[in-house]
């Protein structure tokens, strides 16, 4: 009975982690001897990996992990850019983050390029004008021609690196963890990241991009939708309800239902309700507002009141008494002029005075005489006593319309207040939203999106295959992605499949080993073991010959489909006019065969 009562009483506390800046590299000496060792880039929309592709516990690693945003200020020079842990605290800035991608897709080159000043200059890249490194770089599942063209032209015109190889993230983890499988792999890849999440068909050790599916639901819109459930349910805590704490609630305190219908309805119980509700506390001030109150406090608040009320009286009477004189002076003033013979002078000034006589200025002088030497007597005798005044004249003399009703007001400091408990009041019963937020990976109708789920997603795929290959698919799912992470995914993965394949059929769901990095350590073995200048690396004389978009193809490639530029068709009697330039241009004599066969030759050219 206490485990239970301390279980449903824990409370956690938000994190709120701060990144530090990553420190400078040096290259160490096996990555340039006896040749420069690759560098592995993993791209990701969320987090960049970066390091060497080197074996061992120091350099088998990544070196640079960072978010995936940069921060500039309008009208800031390009070397005041905050770039990933550079950034500390990303709220502040958060109206400045630029990324370099529309969902999973690159479309920022200016923003990739101070990624890579970032990951060359921290990994120790010194080299001047250029990068000797060959570089392995992933990319999005069927990533576009222009994205792919444009990287090529950063990296080879701008960096003039001598080797590139592209391939795909959530492949690379697939080799990585069916390494002891023997190739060719067969399998289906059920990717999730940050902006969307894939369907990805593997056939004979290749993946079929013809069958790839995309799902327009990531972390981002899980972290949106949980920041947007709680903003509604606690107004009073707008500010406090970040997204960098939604997406650490995320993390580390969100899972994935088995059967969400069901799930919810074990939530209706009170019993299971206490037990399961995480209480986030936010950080708050602990001074109290209330309490029980002391005779010796009351009585020091009550000296301290009439010691203010003492010296805003005392403040009062100096503003009006010299009011007053400057008053008495300029009435003064006017006399004279009637004294000295300015008649005139002195009966314009009674009209501005609203005064009708000579007799009623003076009976005003008088008047006003008196008041001021009052004022006097009593600031003089204030300086002299020192004595403090007693609370009802001191109320009295502070404001003549001090009634009893306004004195009433103080008197509940008397009175003995409950106690209030501002911890709990600035806590987030983070309850059923714990698995909501991981539901719209099956069901985006949760916020609005009109698309299929990834289950749906994925039964649509294999239904576009013969029994055969779908049961040897479905022998081999694998999950990886860091949206993948939420505990209870792969065991309602399993259930859903149960559901949806035919009557015994045989299946298998893995888990990467590490979702979130594996991708990363799948490109580093890759590149260990095709050397640059082999299968599925990019010279920069390819580059130069066949164009950006070429991809040379590897086994956690995307597939290469050169665009083919479809020619005009001639409207119907009219010759084209290259083939008559040509025509012309062509003489019998330098080109051999019948006119037809010149014609139509350089028609086609």
């Amino acid at each position: 009975m206490t485990s239970k009562t301390e279980t449903t009483c824990k409370i956690f506390s938000f994190q709120d982690y701060k990144s530090s800046p990553d420190p400078i590299f040096e290259i160490p000496a096996e990555c340039l001897q006896p040749s420069p060792v690759p560098i592995v880039i993993d791209n990701g929309s969320f987090q960049t990996r970066a390091g060497w592709a080197c074996k061992g516990d120091q350099l088998g690693s990544p070196c640079l992990l960072f978010k995936s945003v940069a921060a500039r200020s309008r009208g800031a020079a390009r070397s005041e850019t905050q770039i990933g842990n550079d950034i500390s605290n990303l709220e502040p800035l958060r109206w400045l983050l630029k990324s370099q991608f529309d969902r999973n897709v690159v479309v920022n080159f200016e923003i990739q390029e101070l990624m890579f000043d970032y990951i060359f200059s921290h990994l120790g890249v010194t080299t001047e004008g250029s990068v000797e490194h060959p570089i392995v770089l992933t990319e999005a599942p069927c990533n576009p021609l222009h994205s792919r063209q444009m990287m090529s032209e950063l990296l080879f015109e701008c960096y003039r690196v001598p080797y590139v190889s592209y391939g795909v993230d959530s492949l690379y983890s697939f080799y990585y963890n069916n390494r002891s499988l023997t190739p060719p792999h067969t399998g289906i890849v059920l990717s999730s990241g940050y902006h969307c999440s894939h369907v990805l068909p593997v056939i004979s050790g290749r993946l079929d991009a013809g069958n790839c599916k995309r799902v327009n639901v990531g972390g981002s819109q899980a972290a949106s939708y949980l920041q947007r459930l709680l903003q509604l349910k606690y107004p009073g805590h707008l500010a406090a309800v970040t997204l960098s704490r939604m997406e650490e609630l995320l993390h580390e305190h969100s899972y994935t239902a088995a059967d969400y219908h069901q799930e919810l309805e074990k939530w209706r119980s009170a019993e299971f309700y206490e037990l399961e509700v995480h209480r986030m506390q936010l950080p708050f001030s602990a001074k109290a507002h209330g309490g029980v109150v002391s005779a010796e406090e009351r009585q020091e608040r009550r000296a301290q009141q009439l010691r203010r009320l003492q010296e805003i009286n005392a403040r009062r009477r100096e503003e009006k008494l010299q009011q007053d004189q400057e008053r008495l002076e300029k009435l003064l003033a006017v006399q004279e002029l009637l004294e000295d013979g300015y008649l005139e002078q002195f009966h314009k000034n009674l009209v501005e005075l609203n005064m009708d006589s000579a007799e009623e200025l003076q009976s005003y002088i008088n008047k006003l005489g008196m008041v001021v030497e009052q004022g006097r007597q009593r600031l003089l005798q204030a300086s002299e006593t020192e004595q403090p005044m007693d609370e009802g004249d001191a109320v009295n003399e502070m404001d003549p319309d001090f009634s009893e009703e306004n004195a009433e007001t103080e008197k509940p400091i008397n009175v003995v207040q409950p106690v209030f408990n501002m911890a709990e009041y600035h806590q987030l019963f983070v309850g059923t939203e714990r698995l909501r937020v991981s539901e719209i990976l099956f069901q985006p109708s949760l916020i609005g999106e009109d698309q299929m789920g990834l289950m749906e997603t994925l039964q649509y795929v294999l239904a576009r295959y013969t029994p055969e290959q779908q049961e040897a698919l479905s022998r081999n799912v694998f999950l990886t992605g860091g949206n993948m992470q939420y505990p209870g995914m792969k065991e309602r993965i399993e259930r859903d499949l149960l559901a949806m394949l035919p009557f015994q059929s045989n299946f298998q769901v893995t888990m990467a080993s590490r979702p979130a990095v594996d991708s990363w350590y799948g490109a580093r073995e890759w590149a260990l073991e095709n050397s640059p200048g082999g299968e599925g690396w990019i010279s920069r004389q390819d580059y130069e010959e066949k164009g950006g978009e070429y991809l040379s193809e590897h086994c956690a490639s995307n597939v290469f489909v050169p665009v083919k530029i479809a020619k005009p068709v001639p409207r119907p009697g009219e010759t084209p006019l290259v083939s008559i330039a040509m025509t012309k241009a062509a003489s019998p004599a330098s080109v051999s065969g019948p006119p037809s066969t010149v014609t139509t030759a350089l028609t086609q050219t």
